[in-house]
């Protein structure tokens, strides 16, 4: 028998915005703000799919990434970035990341799409 943890609270949470994102009462709203990023991590080869809020401008996309130093999903994208898939108007879009840390601390990825 394997032993399970327990989920983390942050996990719990991004469960819920993903039931949101599906929704019928509040789907159209929330993926309005929030897609889901899926990308294959560096170091690991994992593949990960969150929540996050973005900005979509054309064939732009842009996220913050709130509280950068708690969080380790947007240095996957340091350097030369990576590529990544985004779901956008229920369709998901393929594109290429890149991180960048402002003076201030604040992180934002840049996604442009194929």
């Amino acid at each position: 028998m394997r032993y399970r943890l327990p989920k983390s609270p942050v996990t719990r949470f991004n469960a819920c915005v993903m039931d949101l994102r599906t929704s019928p009462r509040w789907g159209g709203l929330v993926s309005r703000r929030v897609t889901v990023l899926t990308y294959t991590g560096r170091r690991s080869g994992r593949t990960f799919s969150i929540p996050v809020g973005y900005r979509r401008t054309g064939d732009t996309v842009v996220i913050g990434s709130q509280f950068p130093d708690a969080k380790v999903w947007w240095r996957n994208f340091l350097g030369e970035g990576g590529p990544v898939t985004l779901e956008l108007d229920g369709t998901p879009r393929t594109g290429h990341a890149t991180a960048h840390r402002d003076d201030r601390g604040r992180v934002t990825v840049t996604v442009t799409l194929d």
